[in-house]
């Protein structure tokens, strides 16, 4: 059965195809046991963190799916002649998994509309500038609008710090504990993004198409399934959060 899988994989992908077959099992995994997790629940507030979380899960099994099978896979040709295989599925993948990651944190944080539709729009943008540098012929083009991207990316994260953190920080300890474990991953996985890229075949071709979808399956599976079971089993969301801390004037006032 492995051996059938792998066979038709090689119709479209090659040796990277062990860890887009792992992408996906674990995609599907991390989905699955979210739905069992959620299944009884009747909060409407819990429902919406289940229903956003398996929601990112299924689409980036799905993508990872389809690049298995050799779709979402295209072929760039340089000014120079060298040929680049781009798995554009991936960037299909973020451009509505990542929204969803920033939709779950800001209603734990308890952002207002606003604040996360600036949040959203800046990371669309993000992306899209992202899948425009990986398809450029033009190797200044690509990197100018990679560099485009990785800025809207600190933009996104700067954001991410100092407005939704500061909305988080009227929550309960509960809520700004899982709330910072959550930001933290994201700070860290979506820093690593741009410099993979940069490394990759899609870059300066430092690594290979194989050791880049390791890569970028690893930060994804740590990204959006270890982003989900965080907060999924958090006290914040299936309740226990603590009331917020009074501050001293509450306190004196008291």
């Amino acid at each position: 059965m492995v051996q059938s899988l792998l066979q038709v994989s090689s119709l479209g992908v090659e040796g990277e195809g062990i860890w887009l077959a792992l992408g996906t099992v674990g995609m599907l995994l991390g989905m699955v046991y979210f739905m069992a997790k959620g299944w009884d629940v009747q909060d409407p507030e819990q429902e919406e963190f289940f229903v956003i979380t398996i929601l990112i899960a299924g689409i980036a099994a799905a993508s990872y799916l389809s690049m298995f099978f050799g779709f979402g896979l295209t072929e760039v040709e340089l000014v120079n002649g060298q040929v680049l295989d781009i798995y554009w599925a991936r960037y299909a993948d973020w451009l509505f998994t990542t929204p969803l990651l920033l939709l779950d944190i800001g209603l734990l944080a308890g952002a207002s509309n606003r604040d996360m539709a600036t949040l959203v729009g800046i990371d669309a943008f993000m992306i899209v500038t992202g899948l425009a540098a990986a398809l450029m012929k033009i190797p200044v083009a690509r990197y100018a609008f990679w560099t485009i991207s990785t800025i809207a990316m600190l933009f996104v994260l700067y954001y991410l710090v100092v407005v939704v953190g500061e909305a988080a920080s009227d929550a309960g300890a509960d809520t700004q504990s899982t709330f910072s474990t959550l930001r933290n991953i994201i700070l860290v996985s979506w820093a690593i993004y741009p410099v993979a890229w940069l490394v990759g075949t899609e870059g300066f071709g430092l690594v290979g198409l194989f050791g880049e979808t390791l890569i970028f399956m690893v930060l994804d599976l740590f990204a959006k399934i270890g982003f989900g079971f965080i907060l999924l089993r958090s006290r914040a969301i299936m309740g226990g959060d603590s009331a917020p801390t009074p501050s001293a004037e509450e306190a004196t006032a008291d």
